[in-house]
């Protein structure tokens, strides 16, 4: 049976992994697009598997949290699996919510990450101005509380 600081390991390097994941593709994707078209297609083409990405991601965690819940029988790990299960169901409510409130402001595309001390707001934008990435700093510190040194906005 597996530790809970292994497990807590296991869960922290599949969310870096994500992280990464997601840099990569940005950075890759900035640097290869030759046309405004490939430049879409691109950036869906990136907002889509960091879509796919994040779900399989938490789909994994919550998987695992459900194996430690059904074999487990330390009533500890079970609570705690289950507190881990709640997070990642908040953080995925909270994160979508912010999402969409981010589109209504105007913007076609948006993946928000959160992190216990930061937030990433991936933007589909071709350049944000400085009144577009105040409009999004708004929005996180309104609704979250997070002050705004702690919000990452990335164009993409």
């Amino acid at each position: 049976m597996l530790t809970k600081k292994k497990k807590i390991f296991i869960i922290l390097s599949m969310v870096v992994l994500l992280v990464v994941t997601g840099y990569l593709n940005i950075a890759l994707s900035s640097s290869t697009s030759d046309s405004l078209t490939d430049s879409t297609t691109t950036s869906a083409n990136f907002f889509t598997s960091c879509r796919e990405d994040k779900l399989s991601t938490r789909n994994l965690q919550i998987e695992y949290l459900n194996s430690i819940i059904n074999s487990s029988t330390d009533s500890s790990q079970i609570t705690e699996a289950n507190a881990k299960k709640m997070e990642i169901s908040n953080r995925i409510e909270y994160e979508t919510t912010l999402e969409g409130l981010i589109m209504a402001s105007g913007f076609e595309d948006v993946i928000v990450t959160e992190s216990d001390s930061s937030i990433s707001v991936m933007v589909k934008s071709n350049g944000l101005t400085s009144a577009e990435v105040a409009k999004i700093l708004a929005i996180i510190v309104d609704e979250t509380g997070v002050e705004a040194t702690n919000v990452r906005v990335i164009p993409v």
